[in-house]
């Protein structure tokens, strides 16, 4: 209550007021004097206004005692109250002090910093900074308690299966609950959070699996304490064993199994790896695996990177030698069981082979600057692929198999360097580099361009026919590096590795000897021209002789020209028995079959152009297009050595066919012929050709190189020395010394070539017939000029022709030329 109502409250009673409201009260009751008469009795009233208002003088009495009672100990309050204000008031100017100096302390760090004045963090910064490692603190101690209950549940999952092996999992299927139940509340906790980064799952999802391999390691080491009983793992003698290590062996394998069966319906497949091969094949696995660690990954002389044949020999040899365990053991084991139509063995293998695939890629990207190095240990792992297939081993019938049929296809350990594309790029150019650093060293070698003895290869090819061909040592060589690769690269699995490997390493080799075969019969052109200039490269360049005559004439230069001829025949030759064998034309197939491989080789010139169908059979071969280019060159150097052997031949005849006389008789009548001086030179000269070419080329080439040899010269010895002699007309004396040189060239021809005269006489017969037509003498003359400038049939004609020269190589109107050649001819 405020003052002013104190003061209303204490203020003596207003009489006047009273009398009025009396009066009012009396007006309003008694209105006249009827209501007095008949009305209540006024002095009753009066009397009873009496005792209320002594009443009311009671209650005033005690109230005004009541009052002075309160407004005492008001007072007393007051002054209390006072007392305390003003105590308050000095507390108040203090605390405003001390706030002053706090807000002080508590302004941050970074404005005070600006100013100088601050060498630590503020107080608020300390209390924030607590603040959050108080959060902090409490979140860790919600995760440390949810994995404390996780691990103590997994360390009770593992007990559980130490001693009561797989009769429950009960304890690990209640992880398994509180994991779940931890998933869905942390499901909540994502759908309000701005970053949700709840590591825990990850990590309770990892207690999940890690518990259920230790459940499996429990298992897996009684397995194997047995497995050391019979003498695992080197081979074992089941038979020899006791029967309670049997039995033991047994057991412990059937409840490796019983855990897998369980764990295929308890665990979710989706957070495991679905594959992870049979529980007891994996324990006896292990052991074999501790002996590979021991020898292949650590530091001992077994484990070296250039012997990569000694860890895939291990592997296979452990597969070979636990075979027959595997395959009846085992396999008789699971054939009482869910899996038995898994194949002991190949799985079993199948197990062996992820330390190999880890050895591998741990090993590879060492190997990248030891290109050498890198493609032996490629070439070991197509063996080891090759080998274990031929054992029979597959992924079918394996927990590895994913077809619905089984009928998957093992890609090979191989296939961990191939399908990656950095390796498999750093091979085959390592490949190459090593092909055509070979080709360098084989075209470059002393004796590259000699022609090589018989018994340089064991046996002749099989294309060769008659007389074996000898190529040069270059050729027999790039033909010993071109297969070379082909042994390297035939394993590959792809068939478009294959191809990269044609057409980058072997192609180019080809190609660059054809390149350099050609480029060798340019430069003989060039030398023999009238600019007489070396080319670098040219075959036989640089044999330390003074004149560029010496190079292109003589045997010298036909050996030159044979040299190319020979190495293009003999490569031409074996690429057409590579096209017909088995690999080339499956690769050959594959290429027209498959469209990335026939764009790929669609864009080679070297390769021939696919068919574009992939349902015909291709045509041809693979080196179709190669054999051209060199049957084209072989060809050119057969021409080349015949024009350069025949022009030789002719420049050596001018002087014998210019002298104007090819005898020297002593007398007119005489019947000795004398040979002319200068045509033992051209016949000399045509003999040591011969004797080279049969001595160095195949018999069919020699015969056609021959044939357009002596055709050209019969030709040119019939035109010059009978047709086309001039106005002088030949004497008889003079026609039989043209018959005699023509006998003797075809007798040269023979001696050099040691064949039968009907072989070797065929290219002279044109020069040879005109040669005894003009020799003819007496009643043959007559009998012949009659015949030929008669009007006898033709039969009749040629019937005298064989009778009297025994050829018929001309028309009729050509002999009557040829005859009236002779002086003695008045037709």
């Amino acid at each position: 209550m405020s003052s002013a109502g104190i003061r209303r409250l204490l203020q003596p009673p207003n009489t006047q007021d009273s009398d009025t409201r009396a009066l009012a009260y009396l007006n309003d009751t008694y209105k006249s004097l009827n209501d007095i008469e008949s009305g209540e009795d006024l002095d009753v009233m009066v009397e009873q206004a009496r005792r209320e208002l002594e009443g009311i003088e009671t209650k005033l009495a005690h109230s005004q005692a009541c009052t002075e009672a309160v407004i005492a100990q008001t007072r007393e309050q007051a002054s209390a109250q006072l007392h305390t204000a003003q105590e308050l008031a000095l507390l108040r100017h203090s605390l405003a002090d001390e706030l002053t100096f706090l807000s002080g302390e508590l302004v941050s760090d970074l404005s005070q910093r600006e100013h100088g004045d601050v060498e630590g963090p503020t107080l608020l910064e300390d209390l924030e900074a607590l603040h959050r490692s108080l959060k902090e603190l409490e979140s860790v101690k919600g995760y440390v308690q949810v994995v404390e209950h996780a691990m103590k549940l997994s360390e009770a999952a593992v007990e559980q299966v130490r001693t009561a092996g797989t009769a429950t999992v009960s304890e690990y299927q209640k992880l398994q609950e509180f994991v779940k139940s931890v998933a869905a509340a942390c499901e909540k906790v994502e759908t309000v959070a701005s970053q949700p980064d709840l590591h825990i799952l990850g990590f309770l999802d990892n207690v999940v699996e890690q518990t259920w391999r230790d459940m499996k390691g429990v298992l897996m080491t009684t397995l194997l304490e047995v497995a050391e009983k019979l003498k695992w793992p080197t081979k074992v003698d089941y038979s020899a064993a006791s029967s309670e290590d049997r039995r033991a062996f047994e057991t412990a394998f059937y409840n490796l199994l019983k855990l897998q069966t369980i764990g295929a319906k308890i665990r979710d497949s989706s957070k495991h790896n679905g594959k992870e091969g049979l529980y007891p094949i994996q324990a006896l696995v292990q052991a074999i695996l501790q002996r590979f660690k021991f020898h292949f990954e650590g530091t001992r002389p077994t484990n070296r990177m250039d012997k990569p044949e000694w860890y895939f020999t291990h592997i296979a040899n452990e597969s070979h030698e636990h075979r027959p365990f595997m395959e009846s053991i085992v396999q008789s084991l699971l054939s009482s069981t869910e899996y038995r139509t898994i194949n002991a063995w190949r799985e079993f293998t199948n197990l062996l082979l992820p330390v190999l695939e880890r050895k591998i890629r741990r090993t590879i990207p060492a190997l990248l600057s030891h290109p050498s190095i890198l493609a032996h240990t490629i070439y070991q792992a197509l063996s080891f692929d090759t080998a274990i297939r031929d054992e029979g081993f597959g992924i079918q019938g394996t927990t590895a198999a994913t077809g619905k049929d089984g009928t998957d296809a093992w890609r090979g350990i191989s296939e961990i360097i191939l399908g990656k594309k950095e390796w498999l790029d750093a091979w085959v150019e390592g490949e190459r580099k090593f092909a055509m650093d070979q080709y360098f060293e084989i075209i470059s070698a002393p004796d590259a361009w000699l022609i090589a003895d018989d018994e340089g290869e064991d046996e002749a090819p099989s294309w060769t026919a008659g007389r074996e061909l000898r190529p040069t040592n270059s050729a027999r060589r790039v033909k010993s590096l071109v297969e070379q690769v082909t042994d390297r690269y035939s394993p590959l699995p792809e068939y478009t590795h294959r191809t990269r490997f044609l057409i980058v390493v072997q192609l180019p080799l080809l190609e660059s000897y054809l390149g350099r075969i050609s480029s060798s019969l340019d430069a003989f052109e060039t030398l023999s021209s009238s600019l007489m200039r070396a080319v670098p490269g040219a075959l036989g360049a640089g044999d330390g002789r003074g004149g560029t005559g010496n190079l292109t004439s003589g045997v010298e230069g036909t050996q030159r020209l044979c040299k190319a001829l020979v190495s293009a025949k003999y490569l031409a030759g074996v690429m057409e028995m590579w096209g017909e064998d088995l690999f080339f034309l499956e690769l050959w197939e594959e290429i027209n079959r498959r469209a990335a491989l026939r764009t790929k080789a669609g864009t080679v010139a070297l390769l021939p152009n696919p068919n574009g169908s992939e349902s015909d059979l291709p045509e041809g071969t693979i080196f179709e297009e190669l054999i051209r280019l060199y049957s084209a060159t072989t060809g050119r150097a057969e021409d080349m050595v015949a024009g350069s052997v025949t022009s030789e031949i002719e420049s050596g005849l001018r002087p014998h066919l210019q002298g104007g006389a090819t005898q020297q008789p002593t007398s007119e009548d005489s019947d000795d012929i004398a040979l002319a001086q200068t045509l033992l030179a051209p016949l000399a000269l045509l003999s040591s050709h011969l004797t080279f070419l049969r001595g160095t080329l195949p018999r069919t080439t020699v015969t056609s190189l021959y044939r357009r040899i002596a055709s050209r010269l019969a030709m040119h010895l019939l035109q010059r020395q009978i047709l086309y002699r001039g106005r002088a007309r030949a004497t008889l004396h003079e026609a039989k010394a043209v018959l005699a040189e023509a006998e003797l060239w075809v007798e040269t021809c023979r001696v050099a070539l040691k064949e039968d005269r009907g072989r070797v006489e065929a290219p002279w017969r044109p020069f040879l017939q005109a040669a005894r037509l003009l020799a003819c003498e007496g009643d043959t003359w007559g009998k012949i000029v009659d015949a030929t400038f008669a009007v006898a049939s033709d039969n009749e004609w040629e019937d005298v022709m064989l009778d009297v020269v025994g050829l018929s190589e001309f028309p009729r109107e050509e002999v009557q030329g040829i005859l009236r050649r002779r002086e003695d001819c008045e037709r």
